[in-house]
């Protein structure tokens, strides 16, 4: 009885206290794509995790010189080659955080331009039976603090997303028609 009473007592005093949001601005947006692709769902799963047949934004110009490990924690990367005589570079473009093989690839990172900024990017494709093949949903949110207003980089971000899912339909064959 008494720990009820104490905890009781406590719950009033709480909610008798004062709280305000002073600023409240999401930093950040989403984008969302979806095609329908005449091959089934084995075959997208097959090209997604091989970036290096389809994707078309690269840091060395060389979709070649991409990777994708299909695991939690692996890296979606880069090889950058030595041009210069320094040694190869490198660049993480996303670190992959969830597989469900033919379902769901997600992955954290921030994209191109946006990886300088203190922004953070998830990126979730989904595959999913429809009559005549696989619709791929290709998902990108991302959120926190840049240098530049959010507003103004959505739409050049939503058209490069866009371009990697075109990128990928034609990949595996084109959309159904």
């Amino acid at each position: 009885m008494r720990i009820l009473l104490t905890v009781t007592v406590a719950a009033l005093a709480v909610s008798s206290a004062r709280a305000e949001v002073v600023d409240s601005s999401t930093g950040g947006f989403a984008t969302h794509n979806s095609a329908v692709v005449a091959a089934d769902r084995r075959a997208v799963w097959d090209a997604l995790i091989h970036p290096e047949g389809w994707w078309s934004h690269t840091w060395s110009n060389d979709s070649a010189n991409l990777s994708l490990e299909p695991r939690a924690g692996g890296c979606f990367c880069e090889t950058l080659p030595d041009t210069a005589g320094w040694g190869e570079g490198s660049v993480e473009h996303m670190r992959v955080i969830t597989v469900m093989p033919g379902s769901t690839l997600r992955m954290a990172g921030s994209l191109g331009p946006l990886q300088p900024e203190g922004l953070a990017g998830t990126l979730t494709v989904t595959l999913e039976d429809v009559d005549g093949g696989t619709r791929i949903n290709w998902d990108y949110v991302t959120g926190g603090q840049a240098r530049f207003p959010a507003v103004q980089i959505a739409p050049v971000v939503d058209r490069v997303q866009s371009e990697f899912l075109a990128a990928l339909v034609a990949h595996v064959g084109g959309p159904v028609e």
